[in-house]
């Protein structure tokens, strides 16, 4: 089985537009950076981008993002320089490379309308990483005492790297996770 050993993904011109109906906090986040994390963790892109994977070995091949459309594929021979080569269909979908390679697959992946349930995986996202809570921003703990009344709050120190997780985004994302 052929194995990716180098992705090389180019930042889109634009990510999909900001769902509407988020609060004053999450509507201040930066929208590229949330959809960045939503692409990190799946394998589905919905606006165009240029990606160039080089392959190893032989055998049953699919790109490791969708929608791809495959431009070109090439093969390094003796040394000396890409090659481009047409490499047979697979029956299991995607290409069957013939030889140890390397292959350079160059392709365009994204397209389509963003579905309704990682719009709302975008909300949740950026809902959770706008709630500050009770403390100062990156602090874990915090506690006020007005007169007799004293509030405290704690939170995990990896609340944030948790936010995929934690704020329910990362089930909505299940059906586009990354293999």
């Amino acid at each position: 089985m052929a194995t990716t050993i180098k992705e090389t993904e180019d930042i889109p011109a634009a990510y999909p537009a900001t769902p509407s109906g988020l609060s004053t906090g999450a509507a201040a986040l930066d929208a590229d950076m949330i959809w960045q994390r939503i692409e990190a963790y799946t394998a589905h892109r919905w606006t165009a981008r240029a990606v160039v994977w080089i392959v190893e070995e032989c055998g049953n091949w699919e790109p490791p993002l969708t929608p791809a459309t495959v431009s070109t594929v090439e093969v390094w021979l003796d040394d000396a320089d890409w090659s481009v080569v047409t490499p047979s269909a697979s029956p299991l979908g995607g290409f069957n490379l013939p030889g140890d390679g390397p292959y350079k697959i160059t392709s365009t992946v994204g397209s389509g309308s963003v579905p309704s349930a990682v719009n709302e995986a975008f909300k949740r996202l950026a809902e959770y990483m706008a709630d500050k809570g009770t403390g100062p921003s990156g602090a874990t703990a915090a506690s006020h005492n007005v007169g007799p009344v004293s509030i405290s709050h704690d939170r995990s120190a990896s609340w944030l790297a948790r936010a995929m997780q934690n704020s329910g985004a990362g089930d909505l994302l299940r059906n586009y996770r990354r293999a």
